[in-house]
């Protein structure tokens, strides 16, 4: 398998790769413009985005300061909101339904580390090998039709949030929320039922 693949399987995978440093660059290069274009130049915005992410629906806003890593990995649905200040770690997939608001500050993490020290550290490490020190793998992350991300929100990988869920602001998420869910707290916990045969779609 090749790193990439790897990667998007979920394994262990050199994040050092040349395959992935050429996706950073691009995506530095791309958000550098991007977030230094007005809030009325909305059509080169667009097109900026349209390049840089795996797919994007209409009517989608995408407040500035923007980060992710990729870019490529990232799919977005129709009538999307996405506020200011907002960091998309999308080594793996990061995918955004329809109809969905994300408050500033939301961080949305597809990368991650064995929990183990001696796991963790890449075996026979040297500088200069062409691999980072510690070992990486990334977990996909989905965002259902209707849901509303509160401010601060923080998404861990491999995540589920089902549709028509509110995620309250500075909620920690470290599991799948189910649909149509307020949750809050961290670690992020469901504290009631919402929308109930309501369609999100």
């Amino acid at each position: 398998m090749t790193e990439l693949e790897k990667c998007m399987a979920g394994l262990l995978y050199n994040c050092h790769d040349e395959v992935f440093l050429g996706f950073k660059g691009k995506s530095k290069e791309l958000l550098a413009v991007y977030n230094s274009l007005s809030y009325c130049e909305k059509e080169k915005k667009r097109e900026i985005l349209q390049e840089m992410f795996g797919g994007i629906g209409n009517n989608v806003s995408v407040g500035t300061p923007f980060l992710c890593d990729y870019g490529r990995n990232i799919f977005i649905g129709e009538n999307v909101s996405i506020n200011m200040n907002c960091t998309f770690i999308d080594c793996n997939e990061i995918r955004i339904g329809s109809n969905v608001m994300i408050a500033s500050n939301v961080q949305i993490y597809t990368a991650t580390h064995p929990i183990e020290l001696e796991q963790r550290m890449t075996p026979g490490w040297t500088p200069g090998c062409g691999e980072h020190f510690c070992q990486t793998y990334a977990l996909p992350v989905s965002i259902g039709d209707g849901c509303w991300i509160g401010g601060g929100a923080i998404i861990l990988p491999g995540v589920q949030i089902g549709a028509g869920s509110v995620i309250g602001a500075g909620g920690v998420v470290v599991k799948d929320i189910p649909e149509n869910c307020v949750a809050v707290g961290n670690p992020c916990r469901v504290i009631r039922k919402i929308n109930e045969g309501e369609s999100h779609g």
